[in-house]
């Protein structure tokens, strides 16, 4: 479908709903339309502009790589199943990108689209719920751009070293029973 048919489509279903008789559905319909005109025109203006800025080139000389690292352009490629990265990858990209927490992947399911990371006890502060529930905001943040098949975090403390040793008095001694001679 070309923009000018497109132009033409939506303004014909802007102009049934209006007939239709229902301002407050014409009126919301209209609004939705010239959100995701402010969407689409916003995630086209940062491309030129990342564009320009690199010269066309990213890091390597890739021209893709500034595109690939921005939230934004990213989760437009996502929308559209245009992103050149798997799946995996754009994760680790979205991780990468919040190197306040030291997390990594431990598994993901499919069936529930739960990630399942992995942080040592020195990142999740004092071992509490609070650490890890930042720590959850942050890659849930990072990953609805990224990787949006990400449908919940669950985070794992692993332990950051050996785990201590208990050291206490030994078991009381059984008496001895005396020796006969």
């Amino acid at each position: 479908m070309s923009a000018e048919q497109a132009g033409r489509r939506v303004e014909e279903v802007l102009d049934r709903l209006a007939a239709a008789g229902d301002r407050a559905a014409a009126e919301a319909a209209e609004e939705l339309v010239r959100s995701l005109m402010d969407f689409y025109g916003s995630g086209l203006a940062r491309i030129v502009r990342l564009l320009s800025a690199s010269g066309g080139r990213g890091p390597g000389g890739d021209p893709l790589a500034a595109l690939l690292g921005d939230e934004l352009v990213a989760s437009l490629l996502v929308l559209h199943d245009l992103h050149p990265e798997d799946r995996d990858a754009r994760i680790a990209r979205a991780l990468d990108g919040i190197p306040e927490h030291a997390l990594e992947v431990a598994g993901f399911d499919e069936a529930s689209g739960t990630l399942e990371l992995r942080t040592t006890a020195a990142d999740s502060g004092c071992g509490c719920a609070a650490g890890a529930g930042s720590a959850r905001q942050a890659a849930e943040d990072a990953l609805a751009c990224f990787a949006p098949e990400v449908r919940a975090v669950d985070i794992r403390t692993a332990p950051a070293g050996p785990p201590l040793l208990q050291i206490g008095k030994g078991p009381k001694s059984a008496p001895t029973a005396a020796k006969t001679r």
